[in-house]
């Protein structure tokens, strides 16, 4: 993959059904997508397909969901119409890595792969190492392996029974209620490690990197914390990751890890060998902070920044038109979001502006798209899509104050790209006041007058070489504007 890599995620069951409607019966499983619609893909400009949801749907999660007071009463909310037939069990509730019958075999996602892989275009599954499903075989066969208790522990909403008598514990966040549809491992137990290993060995041929969920869960402390007397095995001497995460790469050398993380955690799962992490801190400064705030962050160590997964959607989030409340917001938070240096990882609903998040369970027949969101990421992927926003230096930089006395500058983002002979500068009001400012320009051509093009417009702005070296560019901004100006030098 390209530095600062596009990745596009999709849910695996509504797209195969989008495939479907569109190419007709002859899609049949994943061998089946077309080449053309690959080859879109990649003219896109998207290095990597997250393919998310890809694993056998537990039985027991789908009556789990069809059941669950609160996704129905959601989804009475938004969509009226709606079947518990069309509600399908969690993708993170597993319980087989082998692909789901829906989407063909094993095989037919090795040649899915191989197509997207003659296209420079990864392939990204999930792996879940925190938790099962609650029918999974081994939560029968090996109760140990998960956090278990003979005796009735007495917490029924944490706990439930197998078909053995035995007490299984939910998996759970600590900050809210448990998974009902999941069995929660004993990451203490050193069968389990080993197994969790073999089940990534067993995966790693079939994609090109993964998508890991809840990664901080598995630390050892956290793990501890969250499960106390059940463990009934002392601390392990190593975290859990890198062992494995060496395993994987000693045999697949270019395979891509990525870890779902929160709490601030970031630097240190990073440091255990993971190749990005997620950007929650970055996407909470865009719904809630102010530019001087975000700026603040972006100020982090570079290498910190070259590890991250920048976001304004995923699966777990309200979809920005919802999230930021207007689209010129949306776009505003995907100007800063994606021309960062970083993983870039777009959704297939962000990308046809749905008007609300849909449980993950659900999956609706038909999707509506939103033509002038859609115009928009067209745009702006083709704009990114340059080799600048990937082979480039990326340099933060201020705005300043036209006149000393007016302050809208404080509301402005601006960084710039540089490689060989062409700058992007990237500026962005964030705000929902007028701005008027200065921005400066490091590298410039030397000469009389320089030109700089608005890439979403294609229209061209001048001034002279002394001016933008000793002043700054002023520029005057609505809210939520933003600009990507291109200088050739």
């Amino acid at each position: 993959m390209r530095t600062n890599p596009h990745v596009l995620e999709v849910n695996a069951k509504i797209w195969f059904h989008q495939m479907k409607r569109d190419f007709g019966r002859s899609i049949v499983t994943l061998a089946d997508i077309p080449e053309s619609y690959i080859v879109k893909l990649k003219s896109a400009g998207f290095d990597a397909f997250w393919l998310m949801g890809v694993w056998e749907e537990s039985l027991t999660s789908r009556q789990i969901a069809r059941n669950d007071g609160p996704i129905n009463d959601y989804l009475k909310k938004i969509v009226p119409n709606y079947t518990k037939e069309d509600v399908f069990g969690s993708p993170y509730s597993i319980c087989s890595y082998n692909v789901d019958k829906y989407l063909g075999t094993n095989e037919d996602l090795l040649k899915f792969k191989a197509k997207l892989n003659e296209n420079d275009i990864s392939l990204i599954l999930d792996f879940v190492g925190n938790h099962f499903s609650v029918d999974h075989p081994l939560t029968w066969q090996e109760p140990e392996m998960f956090i278990s208790s003979k005796e009735d522990p007495g917490d029924s909403k944490l706990f439930y029974q197998n078909k053995n008598g035995v007490w299984i514990a939910h998996g759970k966040d600590p900050y809210f209620d448990p998974w009902t549809d999941s069995a929660q491992l004993n990451l203490f137990n050193p069968k389990t490690r080993q197994m969790l290993e073999d089940y990534l060995m067993q995966i790693a041929p079939l994609c090109d990197g993964l998508r890991c969920d809840m990664v901080m869960l598995m630390l050892n402390n956290v793990h501890r914390d969250n499960w106390g007397k059940y463990l009934k095995f002392d601390t392990p001497n190593e975290e859990f990751w890198p062992g494995a995460i060496q395993k994987v790469k000693e045999k697949y050398p270019s395979f891509t890890f990525i870890a779902e993380v929160y709490w601030g955690l970031e630097a240190e799962i990073q440091s255990l060998g993971f190749d990005f992490t997620y950007d929650k801190i970055l996407y909470d400064r865009l719904l809630f902070s102010n530019p001087t705030q975000i700026a603040a962050h972006l100020g982090a160590e570079h290498l910190y920044q070259k590890k991250t997964l920048r976001f304004i959607a995923n699966h777990d989030e309200e979809v920005p038109l919802a999230a930021f409340g207007s689209k010129e917001r949306s776009f505003a938070a995907a100007a800063v979001a994606y021309t960062l240096s970083g993983a870039r990882l777009f959704t297939a609903s962000q990308l046809c502006g749905d008007k609300f998040r849909l449980p993950i369970q659900y999956q609706p027949l038909v999707r509506d798209v939103d033509i002038e969101v859609k115009t928009f990421y067209m745009k702006f992927l083709d704009i990114i899509n340059h080799p600048c926003f990937h082979g480039g230096q990326w340099a933060l930089k201020s705005a300043k104050s036209c006149d000393g006395q007016n302050l809208s500058y404080q509301n402005i983002l601006t960084w710039t790209w540089t490689q060989n002979t062409t700058c992007k500068v990237v500026v962005i009001n964030y705000s929902a006041e007028q701005s008027k400012f200065r921005i400066c320009v490091d590298k410039l051509p030397k000469t009389e007058n320089i030109f700089l093009k608005d890439e979403f417009t294609g229209s061209m702005i001048s001034s002279s070489y002394e001016e933008l070296k000793n002043k700054g560019l002023e520029i005057e901004m609505a809210p939520y504007e933003f600009k990507i100006y291109s200088v050739d030098f």
